[in-house]
């Protein structure tokens, strides 16, 4: 895993932004998407290892778009971001398989040590 890449998939652009200035800060190279299907696409050409997502996007959810990555990347860390915190919607992104939940206005160091974090487990785990 030479190159440490992230998806960030949201439908709003002041989001991408922000999350690509602070994951390029800590040294990661992103690609970000709009909506679940454009994420898709990219994902015909490129692979990634860590992924952010917004739950409510227009179109296919965040979390269905989580339960394709997990189904063509099972060793995949995805993270859910919503500005739409629910106890139930908890529990459904545990079960189509996010890592974990961050509730939006997120501190971008918490995601940056979460990507850190992701980063390493997939490292422990190459090496098995």
């Amino acid at each position: 895993m030479k190159e440490k890449r992230i998806l960030v998939v949201d439908d709003e652009p002041t989001i991408l932004n922000l999350f690509t200035q602070a994951f390029e800060r800590a040294g990661y190279l992103v690609t970000t998407a709009e909506t679940a299907e454009a994420a898709l696409k990219i994902l015909e050409k490129e692979s990634f290892w860590v992924f952010f997502l917004d739950l409510n996007l227009p179109g296919m959810s965040g979390v269905d778009l989580c339960r394709q990555i997990r189904h063509q990347y099972p060793m995949a860390i995805v993270y859910a971001v919503t500005g739409y915190a629910s106890l139930f919607e908890l529990s459904e992104c545990r079960d189509a398989g996010f890592e974990d939940y961050f509730t939006k206005p997120a501190k971008l160091s918490d995601l940056v040590e979460a990507a850190d974090n992701a980063f390493k487990k997939l490292a422990r785990w190459k090496k098995r």
